[in-house]
């Protein structure tokens, strides 16, 4: 199946659930971190990957909650996957959470995707988007000292605790930036770094120029995406 295809059937595959995803809503548990994870985060991530897997062979698998730490392995077929980004606003009844999907082969990006599906809005790899124009900068909830100069030169600011949605109304223009200075994984982000460099956004990882090599999953990344009005790709 062609990449764009399998990511629209994921989507639909997540609609078709949602009211099996809503049921867990509030079956909570707590990881060692101390952050939630419902048994709507488990269940998405089976299915999703047990709907992917039939359909690529060769397959390496990272997803949030099943995700060992190894390094995988790029020989073939790697799918990213975080099943709720937003767990603590989904579990506290917000619709502000999303799916993030990133497929590659042989360390080339294949297609991603971002998804919120109780705010009916996704964003496909060959997607176009509206013209948007905004003065505000998304910042990621956990607290960092770099937040703090964020917060102190920013025009406007929202915090949401949703990587997704940060990064999907930064590339649309809803938002003029995006930073995490504390640093996130790579399910949380890659997905939509590439969406970003697709519609030309300026992309910072680590402090450095992001250019669409793949992110080892085993490691935090600190991000910076400044959506460029007179470059967007629409």
């Amino acid at each position: 199946m062609e990449t764009r295809a399998l990511l629209e059937s994921v989507e639909r595959l997540i609609a078709s659930r949602m009211s099996d995803v809503q049921a867990g809503r509030y079956n909570i548990a707590y990881k060692s971190d101390g952050s939630p994870v419902t048994s709507s985060d488990q269940f998405l991530e089976n299915l999703i990957r047990g709907h992917i897997e039939q359909h690529l062979s060769d397959l390496a698998f990272v997803g949030e909650e099943s995700f060992d730490f190894q390094s995988p392995s790029q020989k073939g077929y790697v799918a990213l996957l975080d099943p709720i980004d937003g767990t603590e606003n989904f579990c506290s009844g917000l619709k502000e959470w999303g799916v993030s999907l990133s497929i590659w082969n042989k360390g080339q990006h294949l297609g991603s995707m971002l998804l919120m599906p109780e705010l009916n809005e996704r964003l496909i790899t060959g997607d176009t988007i509206p013209a948007l124009h905004s003065r505000i900068t998304g910042l990621s909830s956990s607290f960092n000292e770099g937040i703090v100069d964020a917060l102190r030169n920013a025009v406007e600011y929202r915090v949401t605790g949703c990587a997704v949605y940060n990064l999907l109304n930064v590339i649309r223009g809803t938002f003029a930036r995006f930073i995490n200075p504390k640093g996130a994984y790579a399910w949380d982000l890659l997905p939509g770094l590439m969406l970003a460099l697709e519609h030309n956004c300026l992309v910072h990882v680590n402090d450095e120029v992001f250019n669409g090599q793949f992110l080892d999953p085993t490691q935090r990344y600190r991000v910076d995406i400044q959506h460029r009005y007179n470059l967007h790709r629409r």
